[in-house]
């Protein structure tokens, strides 16, 4: 639907010539750009509905009455199965947190949900093979575990802006004291405002920019890891990603080349991680929801997890 809606604003509309870098960079911005924002008002409005027949205290409890082992896996599956970019797992993000679910199972999620779906794993399969997709799919999966895991031991729910328990707390009131459809749809309205009042200008910012990188990326610098030293390669590659913006099954036909080329398995996995797994544009949008401690713990502990990987790939195989 999206990308429908795109191809007749930026092709038709517009009249942008479909072969050059700009058409695809415009259209990649228009189609990212609506079905973010679409996701957003929804989500979070249905988030906001959820909230006032279910307050967060109730959803951290119920959590908390739960294995967390069961819950970490239900949102890594879940993320799985949710074919997201970085920047489209964000409105999910916001919806969980305003919901009290705990940050270290909504960052496990967070981190499954570009790197890992259903799409990505055919399309490998058909590029690459089976080994290599499994041990796409299998890393993805112990980053999101074990990441998860690590960041919720530094107690991530005090990095989480203020405004957001504002907005459990105070409006709530408004419930309590009218429990009717019409004020429960006022509250989610309101919340729905609030915050995207707060994200649309870094949604725009980053989305631009990840366009701009989608467009204009030169493959010859993912090529050239293929040449460089052993020890470095694997870091560059994940240096080289990050900036970069794009879901896992859009990098696959780059990593086949990469691979073509001679680049290593796990310098190529690295790439693909990093790419999929944290972007420019995903942290800028973050960033109006969590705190910086929030988002440099999160970004150093896949960054890193990715690295090693990475590293350990190109050693055994």
């Amino acid at each position: 639907m999206f990308d429908l809606l795109a191809n007749y604003l930026v092709y038709d509309l517009a009249g942008v010539s479909p072969d050059g870098k700009l058409g695809e960079s415009v259209h990649f911005f228009v189609m990212d750009i609506s079905k973010i924002f679409f996701m957003l008002v929804l989500i979070i409005y249905v988030m906001g509905l959820f909230r006032s027949f279910v307050s967060p205290e109730k959803v951290r409890n119920y959590v908390r009455g739960r294995s967390k082992f069961v819950a970490r896996i239900f949102s890594i599956v879940l993320g799985a199965f949710t074919p997201f970019c970085s920047c489209s797992s964000v409105p999910l993000f916001i919806g969980f947190v305003e919901a009290g679910i705990p940050l270290g199972i909504t960052f496990s999620f967070l981190i499954a949900s570009p790197m890992i779906n259903e799409i990505a794993v055919v399309m490998l399969l058909g590029i690459v093979g089976w080994k290599i997709t499994l041990l796409y799919v299998g890393s993805g999966l112990l980053v999101a575990f074990f990441g998860g895991i690590i960041i919720e031991k530094f107690k991530p729910e005090r990095w989480v802006e203020d405004y957001v328990w504002k907005i459990q707390m105070g409006e709530m009131a408004e419930i309590k004291q009218d429990n009717s459809l019409e004020a429960r749809h006022r509250y989610a309205i309101g919340e729905t405002k609030e915050i995207v009042g707060r994200v649309w200008k870094w949604v725009i910012l980053g989305v631009g920019l990840g366009a701009y990188f989608h467009g204009y990326f030169p493959e010859e610098w993912a090529q050239s890891l293929g040449e460089a030293n052993s020890v470095l390669a694997v870091p560059m590659a994940v240096l080289i990603g990050v900036p970069l913006y794009s879901n896992a099954v859009g990098v696959i036909p780059l990593a086949e080349a990469m691979l073509l080329k001679g680049v290593a398995v796990g310098t190529t996995l690295a790439f693909m991680m990093s790419i999929a797994a944290i972007s420019l544009p995903e942290l800028l949008i973050l960033r109006k929801v969590i705190k910086w401690q929030a988002l440099a713990l999160f970004t150093a502990i896949v960054t890193i997890s990715i690295i090693l990987i990475g590293i350990v790939f190109n050693i055994i195989l």
